[in-house]
């Protein structure tokens, strides 16, 4: 290699084989164009596979930065689970192919696509919300339902829909970004648009969900830590025949006031034994965002 691709894939100062160190606890010894590894068995694998995933994104020209390093770690640790092909589902939309990324993102999927109700619970940048999206679209083109519904409870800042502006679509809409970003994602701005104005995908704030039964739907629940115990148990009863619900949160991220009990920790527990409802639960090492998002969320875990 030459040495000046070297520096591309040691970085500035080393600072991709230190990020390296200091994320798996290993230690990197540079001497020319080898490297010596050194600490935990499974450690130092995941090291030498993400070097050379990164070798290869710099014969493909492509410009190594801290995220794809961290991305690069991310591949390299799922790589090395025991995930057989047939337990790591692809999802094909019109834009992209989603599939998994490590043992529990296919398991996510697989519960989806077995389960009528499935609960994703984790941090923030593990999937959750873009996984259940694919799944949905993926079940819409194949005329398996025939509208995609969108829940979030409105509670974030102490906010109350009553007091921002506007028609009920953009009050609940700031709130159902995510679900939207990823709709984008897969199926493209314009088509998303047409697809709300024929109310194949409809916006429903949780509190209008009373007294509906939703057949043959696709509903999914963002930030389903922020329901009471009484409002969780009006939208699980929504439930009609070939209708499939997926619930998401993040027992972390609880925005209610301390004296209301979460809906979704409350279902967990009442649930856990109802065979047909699965659970997926991630953890900060599952999270696929920025580098420092990770971290974040493992900070915050540790802090007592």
């Amino acid at each position: 290699m030459p040495p000046e691709r070297l520096i591309l894939l040691c970085g500035e100062f080393n600072k991709n084989l230190k990020q390296i160190e200091k994320s798996l606890k290993i230690k990197i010894n540079q001497n020319g164009t080898e490297f010596d590894l050194s600490g935990k068995e499974d450690d130092v694998q995941i090291g030498v596979s993400a070097l050379f995933e990164l070798k290869l994104k710099l014969d493909n020209n492509v410009v190594i930065t801290p995220d794809l390093v961290h991305l690069s770690l991310h591949s390299a640790k799922f790589n090395g689970e025991d995930v057989s092909s047939k337990d790591t589902p692809q999802i094909k939309t019109p834009r992209v192919v989603v599939s998994g990324r490590g043992k529990k993102q296919n398991e996510y999927l697989n519960n989806i696509k077995a389960s009528d109700l499935t609960v994703g619970i984790g941090p923030s940048g593990t999937g959750k919300t873009f996984l259940a999206v694919a799944c949905a679209v993926d079940d819409l083109l194949q005329e398996k339902i025939r509208k995609i519904v969108l829940v979030r409870p409105a509670v974030e800042a102490g906010e109350k829909l009553g007091f921002l502006p506007g028609d009920l679509s953009s009050k609940i809409d700031p709130y159902l970004r995510p679900l939207y970003d990823a709709l984008h994602d897969m199926l493209g701005a314009e088509r998303v648009n047409r697809l709300v104005e024929r109310d194949i995908i409809e916006i429903a704030p949780l509190a209008y969900m009373r007294g509906r039964t939703l057949r043959e739907a696709f509903i999914i629940m963002d930030e389903g830590q922020n329901t009471t115990i009484e409002q969780m148990k009006m939208f699980l009863t929504r439930l009609g025949f070939g209708s499939k619900a997926v619930v998401n949160g993040d027992l972390s991220q609880i925005d209610l006031p301390k004296s209301i009990t979460s809906g979704l920790k409350h279902a967990i527990e009442v649930l856990k034994d109802v065979d047909s409802i699965k659970f997926t639960k991630f953890s900060a090492g599952d999270v696929v965002r920025h580098s420092l998002v990770q971290e974040i969320v493992e900070a915050y875990d540790n802090f007592n």
